[in-house]
C-alpha cells in the first residue's frame, strides 16, 4: 500500500510563506489526482485544495489567491505553497490520493498573530 509523508510544516507570523510537500512511496501522480487537507484543532478535516492527474487546480474559497498546488511527478512529490498566510490557516495539514482512503500523517502549520 502506498505510503504519503508530509512535511515543510512549522510556526510562521502572519502574512508570511510556507511550502508544504507530500512525497508518495510509489510512482502514482502521472494518473492519479492528488488533495490537501487540512484540520484545525475542534473542528472537522476540511479540503484546501486539488490537482487533478492533468493538471487541473482548484481550491477552497478560504485560501484561493494565496495557496498553490504543483506536482512533481519524477520525485512522486505533490506541493502546497501558502503565502499571506492567516492565523485562521493553523491547521495539520494532510494530503491525499484523492481515489483512496489514504493518508499521510500530517504536518502541523501554525500562524502566529
Amino acid at each position: 500500500q502506498v505510503q504519503l509523508v508530509e512535511s515543510g510544516g512549522g510556526l510562521v507570523q502572519a502574512g508570511g510563506s510556507l511550502r508544504l510537500s507530500c512525497v508518495a512511496s510509489r510512482t502514482i501522480f502521472s494518473k492519479d489526482d492528488m488533495g490537501w487537507f487540512r484540520q484545525a484543532a475542534g473542528k472537522q478535516r476540511e479540503w484546501v485544495g486539488s490537482m487533478s492527474a492533468g493538471g487541473i487546480t482548484a481550491y477552497a474559497d478560504s485560501v484561493k489567491g494565496r495557496f498553490t498546488i504543483s506536482r512533481d511527478n519524477t520525485r512522486n512529490t505533490v506541493y502546497l505553497e501558502m503565502n499571506s498566510l492567516k492565523a485562521e490557516d493553523t491547521a495539520v495539514y494532510y494530503c491525499k490520493i484523492l481515489s483512496s482512503n489514504v493518508w499521510g500523517q500530517g504536518t502541523q502549520v501554525t500562524v502566529s498573530s
